[in-house]
């Protein structure tokens, strides 16, 4: 117990509390927008499979990382087009709909994995030369803190950036706050001429396209590979994220640093060997998440609306 209570072992969990933090914050924050338009997306584990493998698959044939994510974004762009055609044009069941596609994002990425990949039988498992991290000039240097946050890697920059950028456009620009009225009031939306459904599209697809590149983080910055249990949860411990961040930016920045942490450290305490059940330490994250969200239920500020399809002269 005392080699975990080391300088190397502290600032080593902290490092890794904003790169496990990293996927969890991209796909929490595209989901917030989605939700603020009044759309429960279920299929963010779903869409963050299909964004690993989309995103490994191009970058794997096209020698580029960068091109990698684009298909990445597009894969979870697709999938996140079909929640919106099934959910604000068809009017189907936002829980249904989102399960379903869950399960078939999941099923679809190991489904083209094992078509690309195998091999007589037995899968070849490829592997593409990783993101490295990018150190900000200056700024890496300074002691502790220069480690932690700024030699990351460049998703991890981009989302740090997009806290402050979904606030904005939530909060001070006119296209998000229509967006959030929609969430809480579509009736009076559409008395005002706000074109409903393609808000919707729009903050869906976007959503879809976050959680995408959530999933190439996973395959490309931090595996260099795709493997069908890749997402391990993520896509579920996101939604729980916006919850948690009460459909705040800052607040599901906050929920996703501290599942980060907690992840770090039961990581952490396994290497220092720590005489604890390791089933104990696998649970810790997840079991101290519920109980955030528990104390959290008081001051939800869940969109009214959200997950009730909206037809016009019927409500």
């Amino acid at each position: 117990m005392d080699d975990f209570f080391t300088y190397s072992v502290i600032l080593g969990i902290f490092v890794a509390t904003v790169k496990i933090a990293t996927p969890l914050l991209i796909a929490a924050l595209g989901e917030l927008v989605a939700e603020s338009s009044g759309i429960l997306n279920l299929s963010l584990e779903g869409t963050m499979a299909l964004g690993a493998f989309s995103g490994f698959l191009v970058a794997s044939e096209s020698g580029s990382l960068w091109l990698g994510l684009v298909g990445a974004a597009i894969g979870g762009a697709l999938l996140g087009l079909l929640m919106a055609v099934m959910t604000a044009t068809v009017k189907v069941n936002q829980v249904v709909a989102g399960l379903a596609l869950n399960i078939l994002g999941l099923g679809g990425a190991f489904f083209w994995y094992r078509s690309v990949y195998d091999a007589g039988g037995t899968i070849d498992l490829p592997s593409v030369e990783r993101f490295r991290t990018a150190a900000v000039p200056l700024l890496s240097d300074i002691p502790a803190v220069g480690e932690i946050l700024f030699e990351q890697h460049w998703l991890t920059y981009f989302a740090l950036v997009m806290v402050p950028v979904t606030f904005v456009f939530l909060n001070r620009t006119k296209y998000g706050l229509e967006l959030r009225s929609i969430g809480h009031n579509p009736e009076a939306c559409d008395m005002r001429g706000v074109g409903i459904v393609s808000r919707q599209y729009f903050a869906v697809i976007f959503g879809g396209a976050m959680a995408g590149l959530g999933g190439a983080f996973l395959s490309l910055s931090e595996a260099g590979q795709f493997f069908p249990d890749i997402i391990a949860g993520r896509g579920w411990i996101a939604l729980a994220i916006v919850i948690f961040g009460n459909w705040r930016a800052s607040w599901i920045l906050a929920g996703s640093l501290l599942f980060g942490f907690l992840e770090a450290t039961q990581l952490a305490l396994q290497a220092s060997n720590v005489n604890l059940p390791y089933q104990l330490l696998l649970a810790l994250p997840f079991v101290l998440t519920i109980v955030a969200l528990v104390l959290n239920r008081s001051r939800s500020q869940v969109p009214l609306a959200l997950t009730i399809p909206y037809h016009r002269g019927e409500r």
